[in-house]
C-alpha cells in the first residue's frame, strides 16, 4: 500500500553566513529571486504538488518567515483603501490555508538530518516530502510534482538527482545508479560528499525528496556523518534494499540559491521568463554583453 502524500518539511534553520552582511537580521529564505523570497517558491512548488501541510524547521531570527505567511492587516486596509485590488488579491492567495502551517526549532545546527528529526512528531505514518529552498527549481511543471507523480506509481522513496561535474562530486550526496529507465532510475547506493576518485557517479541529490517515515527511527540514532553532522544522506542509504528507491532526472533548471552565483543566475533567468519585466531586462542583458563583446 502507498502511503499518503499530504506533509512537507522545509528546513530553514541555516544562517546564511555565505550572504553577509545582508542575512545579518533577515532569513536567507527571505532573500528575493525577482519578486518573491525563497522559501514562497518552496511552499508554491508544494502546493503544486498537493501538500496540504507545512511544517517548518526553524531557529532564533526567522520570524519574517511566520509574519510573510500571514496576514498582514494594515497593509491589507491601506491596499483596500486605495483601491489596489490586484495586490491585495496577491497578497491573500499567497497565504496557507489556516491551521496548515506548524513551524518547530532546531536548537543545534546538527546537520540536514538532524533537522529532518526535529519534525517527527508532525509526520506520523505518512510519507513526507522534503524541500531545501536554496534549491530553486525552475520549469514548466513543477519538481516536486514530477517526483509525486512518480511516487503515486512506484511507493517507496524518491529523491530528485542531477549530473554535475565529476570534480563537483564533494559538495554533493552522490548516487550509485542500478538499473536506468532514462529519467527514472533505481538507487543501489548514497554517499555523501565523496571525493571525485571514490564517486560511484556523478549523479548529484538536490533538495528535493520524497521519504517513507520509517527514516525517522533511523534519523534517531543521531550518528554524526560528513563534517561531524547528522547527515540525511547516510540514514537514506539505510532503506536501500528495504523499500523502492528512485531517483528522478526531473525536468527543469536546478539554481543553487546558497551560492552568490548560483543566486544572480536565478534572478537573471527567472526575470527574464517574467511577464511584467522579460522584455526590458533582455535589453539590459543584450546591452552586457555588447559591452563584453560576448
Amino acid at each position: 500500500m502507498i502511503k499518503p502524500l499530504r506533509k512537507a518539511i522545509f528546513p530553514v534553520a541555516g544562517l546564511g553566513t555565505r550572504f553577509l552582511p545582508a542575512t545579518k537580521s533577515m532569513p536567507k529564505e527571505m532573500l528575493t529571486v525577482v519578486d518573491k523570497p525563497l522559501i514562497q517558491y518552496a511552499v508554491e512548488e508544494a502546493n503544486a504538488a498537493g501538500i496540504e501541510e507545512l511544517i517548518f524547521v526553524t531557529s532564533r531570527g526567522k520570524s519574517a518567515m511566520e509574519d510573510h505567511f500571514d496576514h498582514a492587516i494594515e497593509l491589507e486596509q491601506t491596499l483596500e483603501r486605495r483601491g489596489k485590488k490586484t495586490e491585495l488579491e496577491l497578497l491573500r492567495n499567497m497565504l496557507p490555508k489556516a491551521g496548515s502551517i506548524a513551524y518547530v526549532r532546531q536548537q543545534e545546527p546538527a546537520g540536514l538530518g538532524h533537522a529532518v528529526w526535529c519534525a517527527r512528531n508532525f509526520i506520523g505514518d505518512e510519507a513526507v516530502a522534503v524541500l531545501l529552498p536554496d534549491d530553486l527549481v525552475h520549469g514548466k511543471v513543477a519538481c516536486l510534482k514530477q517526483m509525486a507523480d512518480v511516487y503515486r506509481e512506484t511507493g517507496g522513496n524518491v529523491i530528485g538527482v542531477m549530473e554535475v561535474p565529476h570534480e563537483h562530486t564533494s559538495r554533493y550526496g552522490i548516487v550509485k545508479p542500478g538499473a536506468d529507465k532514462g529519467k527514472l532510475l533505481e538507487v543501489a547506493g548514497l554517499v555523501e560528499k565523496p571525493s571525485p576518485d571514490k564517486a560511484p557517479s556523478n549523479l548529484a541529490v538536490i533538495g528535493r525528496y520524497i521519504l517513507q517515515p520509517e527514516i525517522f527511527h533511523l534519523l534517531a540514532a543521531q550518528e554524526p556523518g560528513a563534517g561531524g553532522e547528522i547527515q540525511l544522506t547516510d540514514s537514506m542509504a539505510r532503506m536501500i534494499g528495504r523499500m523502492p528507491f528512485h531517483g528522478l532526472r526531473f525536468d527543469g533548471t536546478r539554481y543553487d540559491c546558497g551560492d552568490k552565483a548560483g543566486f544572480i543566475a536565478a534572478n537573471v533567468n527567472l526575470a527574464l521568463d517574467h511577464p511584467a519585466i522579460g522584455a526590458a531586462v533582455r535589453e539590459t542583458v543584450a546591452d552586457i554583453a555588447r559591452r563584453l563583446k560576448l
